[in-house]
């Protein structure tokens, strides 16, 4: 009974947090918009109506913010939702959404988009095109390893990663060191700076249609915790679960990545937080993990936007949080083993 009380309060405080930094988000920036008239530009627009305030705070709220704290909350929810998935499927904690070379096919995809000079709609969605190109190779080399399908999509996804990330090496070498060199560089370095409302809208389909098989599967993700064997024993189609989980994170990945550039961290860190604070039942603990990874991702993209005159990259920033709180977590568990 305590522990339902545990997870129902981490469950409360999580979208209390998500809510609080959702609109908080907004008062952030260069130009001073305060709580009230926030709420009232967000309310006027949802109900239809006019928003009694200066055309200056609706622009920047509607145009600026609005686009940057949406794609923030989606991308840290989807990254939280893919790592708590994989790091499920594998049975290994150390798993991260790029597990299966989502990441890298879709960093490839930009990379050579910007060097072949293309629109940046054309350079997102080649972006998402690469990342899915990329998974669906895993899964072709994980077909021949039929003893072990696991340990298949794992040596598929280190093979075709590392083969992405070496086509990324070789784009930045053949790229122009003045002006493509330094745009592919910091795309993959990873910003919501240029985001837009159509990006966010594109971004938005594949994500939300991937989060469904994710959140419908969450309670046979448990099963898949006992094993190949023993699932497979009580009549569960693992081989199935573990294809739907996987297109789903791939959608959610790709998408994320195809708008955002390369963010790290997240999908590691994150779910390791939310098994601390909720266990291992993934009913619970992955809902749980997309608030708090939305939060965390909104948060950091705040201090993208104010720590310095120049906007910092998100990918540095969450090496920075995520790293030593990793290597905590490391330290917390050793103690108690």
């Amino acid at each position: 009974m305590k522990q339902r009380q545990r997870e129902k309060y981490y469950l409360a405080f999580f979208a209390v947090l998500f809510a609080a930094c959702f609109i908080g988000s907004f008062a952030v920036g260069q130009y001073p918009v305060s709580a009230g008239d926030i709420l009232q530009i967000l309310w006027s627009k949802a109900a239809g109506g006019t928003a009694h305030i200066s055309a200056q705070a609706e622009i920047v709220v509607m145009n600026v913010r609005l686009p940057r704290v949406l794609a923030a909350a989606l991308i840290g929810a989807s990254l939280s939702a893919a790592g708590i998935c994989y790091q499920g499927m594998f049975q290994n904690p150390m798993v991260s959404p790029d597990v299966l070379g989502a990441s890298q096919g879709a960093g490839f995809g930009a990379a050579l988009g910007i060097l072949l000079g293309w629109s940046y709609s054309a350079v997102t969605a080649g972006s998402f095109a690469a990342g899915l190109l990329a998974v669906a190779l895993v899964q072709l080399v994980a077909r021949f390893v039929r003893q072990n399908p696991v340990l298949g999509l794992v040596l598929g996804g280190i093979m075709i990663g590392s083969l992405f990330s070496s086509g990324i090496s070789f784009v930045k070498l053949v790229a122009d060191p003045d002006n493509t060199l330094p745009a592919i560089t910091y795309w993959l370095m990873g910003s919501l700076a240029s985001i837009a409302m159509e990006d966010v809208k594109f971004a938005a389909v594949p994500i939300l249609i991937g989060f469904v098989p994710i959140l419908l599967l969450s309670w046979k993700m448990n099963i898949l915790t006992l094993g190949e064997e023993e699932a497979r024993a009580i009549g569960v189609n693992t081989g199935r679960i573990r294809l739907f989980i996987t297109l789903g994170a791939t959608l959610v990945t790709a998408a994320s990545v195809s708008i955002s550039g390369m963010i790290g961290w997240v999908g590691l860190v994150i779910p390791h937080f939310v098994r601390m604070m909720i266990g291992c039942d993934y009913r619970k603990a992955l809902p749980a993990s997309m608030l708090l990874g939305a939060s965390f991702l909104m948060i950091v993209d705040n201090f993208a936007r104010t720590l310095a005159a120049s906007e910092v990259p998100l990918g540095i920033l969450t090496s920075f949080v995520g790293a030593p709180f990793f290597l905590y977590l490391m330290i917390r568990e050793g103690k108690h083993a």
